[in-house]
């Protein structure tokens, strides 16, 4: 029986056919999170965001009033970092790894496009190992990881909160006095909703509470708990939150040991990438005999469009 192979030259060719597919490759991984984000693409380095903020009002006709109040933009910085990794590989051993269940057999490997499946298999992991720190990760210039590649979610929040950006006098802090448990976690969660700016919870938006798996178990329990039987319960699986039919559940697994719940829309939660410059890259090239280095450089970074109460409720958890 004859063995399956991947030759330095077929790598290579997919690398540069595929370059495109590629690098959209990772953030196609990171989709669990990223559905209920808001990506934007063509950005190095920097971009302003932010909101306007101001108003203005039709009152009685007069030919003298005149409206002069402010307006102003409150402005954020959207910073994507460029990362960078260089991983030695043996072709064969990647294909094992890959395809020791999955691959077919007999006339049927002749199908099947090993090279780009190889190349697919790494980028995927790239954006799963980004999308597992989206929160926690903590931008260390000298850092090795994904982790240590951007300011995360939690990261920026608690920086703001240290700066006194997020406070409960804004309005956007709102601080929790006990753990939550499976017997509590109804009322926790409610009591967050109800300190939430009703122009958040309350203007038909979609909103999105995003917690830890274990927080949403939690009020899965204490609901079906506490409505029993009630005829309207149809569903143990509650999506939202009972009395604010507009905020709908995350829970993500990369939110497991985060010390805070974010209640926000999915517009307000931006992802920036590149995936447009040539300083992004993907390729596969081969320096020594039987290894092959897998090369690739791209942009990452997350930030709040706004840290106002109308668009942002964080809720800290109990220590």
């Amino acid at each position: 029986m004859g063995k399956m192979t991947i030759t330095p030259e077929q790598l290579q060719l997919s690398g540069l056919k595929f370059r495109k597919e590629l690098l959209q490759m990772p953030v196609h991984a990171m989709q669990e999170t990223l559905q209920f984000m808001t990506l934007r693409r063509g950005i190095r380095y920097a971009e302003t965001v932010g909101e306007l903020t101001g108003d203005i009002d039709l009152g009685p006709y007069s030919e003298t009033r005149i409206d002069d109040r402010d307006m102003s933009i409150a402005g954020r910085t959207l910073y994507t970092y460029l990362g960078s990794v260089v991983k030695k590989f043996s072709p064969n051993s990647v294909v094992k790894s890959i395809y020791d269940s999955a691959i077919t057999k007999g006339e049927e490997l002749k199908n099947v496009d090993i090279a780009l499946r190889v190349l697919s298999y790494l980028t995927a992991k790239l954006g799963h190992n980004l999308q597992s720190h989206i929160w926690n990760a903590v931008r260390n210039d000298s850092g090795n990881t994904s982790a240590d590649l951007f300011n995360g979610f939690d990261t920026i929040t608690q920086t703001e909160i240290t700066n006194s950006k997020i406070t409960a006098a804004l309005g956007n802090l709102y601080e929790f006095d006990a753990a939550i448990t499976d017997t509590n976690a109804v009322d926790c969660i409610k009591a967050l909703c109800e300190a939430a700016s009703e122009l958040l919870v309350d203007s038909g938006q979609r909103v999105n509470l995003y917690c830890s798996p274990a927080i949403y178990r939690n009020y899965l329990k204490d609901y079906q708990s506490t409505v029993g039987s009630i005829p309207y319960n149809t569903s143990y699986d509650k999506t939202v939150v009972e009395g604010f039919e507009n905020v709908h559940f995350v829970p993500l697994y990369n939110k497991a040991n985060s010390p805070f719940i974010h209640l926000s829309p999915a517009s307000n939660m931006l992802v920036g990438v590149d995936q447009e410059g040539e300083e992004e890259n993907i390729s596969v090239e081969k320096h020594e005999a039987f290894v092959l280095q897998f090369i690739a450089t791209m942009f990452f970074g997350v930030q709040f469009e706004s840290i106002n109460k109308e668009r942002l409720l964080v809720g800290k958890l109990h220590a």
